[in-house]
């Protein structure tokens, strides 16, 4: 950081976000860090990256507001419309990229230099119970969102909102 900048109070990332956050978080040194969902674990220096390419293009392909309807019926008519719209703008390359290289410590997990927090999905496709107790471990903060999808807070936006209360 440059000498007179301050600390910002806080920095927030979900998901491919919360990756960026951990490269950055030496630098930014917040008073408080949240990791929404981020996937940490091993980095993957073996990584297919035209299989994984694929495998996201397919997923992102399937964010249709039908899709979306059916599989997440308690996500609101706006929360559907910017998913479909954010599907539209994920940048694949750039998610191959971050997933291969290693942003921290021997679970690719960022360094605790503020207190930190996840939040995670409960269930989560990206954050098992195994890897939060693991974070938990290491001097983290965690709770979970019962019943929330991978953007946590769609649908659940005040549990979500709880899962931060007296933490922040």
């Amino acid at each position: 950081m440059r000498p007179g900048r301050a600390r910002p109070r806080l920095a927030m990332g979900h998901s491919l976000g919360g990756s960026v956050l951990a490269a950055a978080v030496s630098r930014l040194r917040p008073e408080r860090a949240v990791y929404v969902d981020t996937p940490f674990g091993p980095a993957r220096d073996r990584l297919d990256a035209d299989a994984f390419a694929a495998e996201l293009e397919e997923a992102r392909a399937a964010r249709t507001a039908e899709h979306l309807r059916r599989e997440r019926p308690w996500w609101s008519e706006q929360d559907i419309a910017v998913e479909v719209e954010a599907a539209t703008l994920f940048d694949i390359a750039t998610t191959v990229s971050l997933h291969s290289r290693r942003v921290g410590g021997p679970d690719n997990t960022p360094p605790l230099v503020a207190p930190s927090l996840l939040v995670r999905a409960d269930p989560s496709r990206y954050v098992s119970q195994e890897a939060a107790e693991g974070l938990r471990a290491r001097g983290f903060a965690v709770r979970s969102v019962a019943g929330a999808g991978h953007s946590v807070w769609y649908g659940r936006h005040e549990d979500f909102l709880a899962a931060l209360d007296g933490w922040l």
